[in-house]
């Protein structure tokens, strides 16, 4: 064969591999600059020693479950004004085997001596026990929840999947400027409690950035827990610890509290936006209004309306109002109220709704009724893909920053205040009651689309999840942006009259929606009240994962 006519056969050949590497490569999303991209696996959560943490068992053999604990007890030190043993939260776990997820609701619990009585004023409103100090803690169901989670649907020991957080607690945390400031928001409940002010107040003094952050008590907390399981802090000498600190403050939480705890395996709220399957945290989280939400949403062309436009926020505004309407009268424990999830998520029902939003008219001022009303911007979220195509989706939480400020002494344990989330009032869904677990809007969710994962989401933030989640849907959905770009896209949220827009929306489309009779407050350009989402996009035709953490928290997406 002649030279010229092999270098013609070498350049033809070269050109077929590069089509075929360039059609390999192609997506219907951009891949945006904050995005991480990976072929095997992903994790996203609120810390990059947490990210780490997951991401290295899934290097060891373990799948999307394992790693999804293994991050969840490294942010009790990663993030700890956050999350934590103290604490609760739900996971959504998408096996590749299964065709639709199922949920673990670990969500902390009321004390049996919890009654209205103890809790309402005159039997009508809320005193300061349910938002401060030992009373307001709830009955912690972190330990329970992945515990269970690890036991049912991961490969790895409880040993495997607590060592790096062991690690963690004892090695320390590089303290960022985020968690510095937090602190100094919460200087003086921490400053209440000497075992808590010994922790995040060294010599005193909130912790400069950059200094390590460390637990040696919560490390040996979580090898006992490792060694001899979930009982240890729900029956053991533990518990015990935990009891008498709580009553020595205060408050009514007893021993058979912590042993009645059970994790919940339930059945997620489900239905469609635009031909994608949505999977999200059944009653009682929040998920049940993220699709009622999304079903008023789909009846409009937002395609036509463009992002952050004024006429797109003012439908996403009045549709808001009426979901956190419906949310506030009709939240609570499923197992002791039948909670409407089937009409809330109805799309006849959403159509109803929708059609009451008039174009440029502010309609609605409602007024919630219960927890809603607390807007707490704690709360973490991570979001977890494995090579074999299991996916969970897991947010926890302590309600306020830093909970109560309460850290047990010699456990390292920080306990959460979430008793605040009971409504406010007697007489609704969500009143105290002994052993009932209070609403929320958290809501981790999965989309499905030709029966495999497609995004897994979530964010803290209250009520801001909801409104966050929905934006970050049709950012993707709608508006074909990729996964960082459509969670860094400035947010807006709108609880009563008040509609409150993160700055980057433009001057003008603010001034169009005060002139329609919207009552503006503006925020800071990335702000934590919008939440901190962190999410995995799988492209469905290359099967690329695409990993974003949010940039208002501390969030780290990795993979490999």
């Amino acid at each position: 064969m002649a030279r010229d006519e092999r270098s013609i056969l070498l350049t033809a050949s070269l050109m077929a591999a590069l089509m075929i590497f360039i059609q390999s490569c192609s997506k219907p999303w951009p891949t945006g600059s904050g995005d991480v991209v990976a072929r095997r696996a992903m994790i996203s959560s609120a810390h990059m020693a947490a990210s780490q943490a997951g991401l290295e068992m899934i290097k060891k053999g373990g799948n999307a479950v394992d790693a999804a604990v293994a991050a969840a007890f490294a942010l009790s030190l990663a993030e700890p004004n956050a999350s934590g043993l103290g604490g609760g939260g739900f996971m959504l776990i998408k096996m590749a085997d299964e065709p639709e997820p199922v949920m673990i609701d670990y969500r902390e619990a009321a004390p049996q001596k919890a009654t209205p009585g103890y809790y309402y004023e005159s039997g009508q409103d809320f005193n300061s026990k349910a938002y401060q100090g030992a009373s307001a803690v709830g009955v912690p169901g972190m330990v329970a929840g992945l515990s269970l989670a690890l036991k049912k649907f991961g490969t790895m020991s409880p040993v495997q999947v607590m060592e790096p957080a062991i690690r963690l607690a004892r090695q320390g945390i590089r303290v960022s400027p985020k968690l510095q400031v937090m602190i100094l928001d919460n200087l003086e409940k921490i400053q209440k409690h000497p075992a808590a002010a010994a922790i995040y107040l060294p010599d005193g003094l909130p912790p400069e950035p950059g200094s390590l952050l460390k637990n040696e008590d919560l490390a040996k907390v979580l090898e006992r827990i490792a060694q001899e399981g979930p009982a240890v802090f729900y029956e053991g000498n533990l518990a015990r610890v935990i009891v008498s600190e709580i009553q020595k403050l205060g408050g009514i939480m007893e021993l058979d509290d912590l042993k009645n705890y059970q994790p919940k395996l339930r059945k997620p709220v489900s239905g469609t936006y635009r031909g994608y399957k949505i999977f999200s945290s059944a009653p009682p989280g929040g998920g049940t209004y993220l699709l009622e939400l999304l079903n008023i949403l789909e009846g409009f062309d937002l395609k036509s309306l463009g992002p952050q436009s004024d006429r797109l926020i003012h439908l996403l505004a009045e549709a808001m109002k009426m979901v956190f309407a419906d949310q506030t009268r009709n939240s609570g424990d499923p197992d002791y109220y039948k909670i409407p999830v089937e009409i809330l998520t109805d799309k006849n029902y959403a159509g109803k709704l929708r059609e009451r939003i008039k174009e440029g008219v502010v309609r609605f001022d409602y007024k919630p009724l219960s927890f809603a009303n607390s807007e707490s911007e704690s709360t973490s979220h991570m979001s977890v893909v494995d090579e074999h195509g299991n996916a969970a989706a897991l947010t926890q939480s302590i309600n306020s920053f830093f909970g109560t400020g309460i850290v047990v002494p010699g456990t390292g344990i920080l306990l959460n205040n979430h008793m605040a989330d009971f409504d406010s009032k007697t007489g609704s869904p969500n009143s105290v009651g002994p052993a009932r677990r209070p609403a929320s809007s958290i809501a981790p969710t999965i989309i499905i689309k030709d029966d495999r994962p497609f995004l897994i989401i979530g964010s803290p933030g209250a009520t801001r999840i909801i409104s966050a989640m929905a934006q970050i849907i049709i950012n993707i959905v709608d508006f074909g942006f990729g996964l960082d770009e459509a969670i860094e896209a400035p947010r807006v949220h709108c609880l009563t009259k008040t509609l409150a827009i993160e700055g980057r929306i433009s001057s003008a489309a603010v001034e169009t929606l005060k002139s329609w009779g919207h009552s503006v407050k503006l925020y800071p350009d990335w702000d934590n009240y919008f939440g901190g989402a962190q999410g995995i996009l799988i492209d469905p035709k290359t099967r690329r994962l695409y990993g974003a953490a949010d940039s208002r928290r501390d969030g780290v997406a990795a993979g490999f």
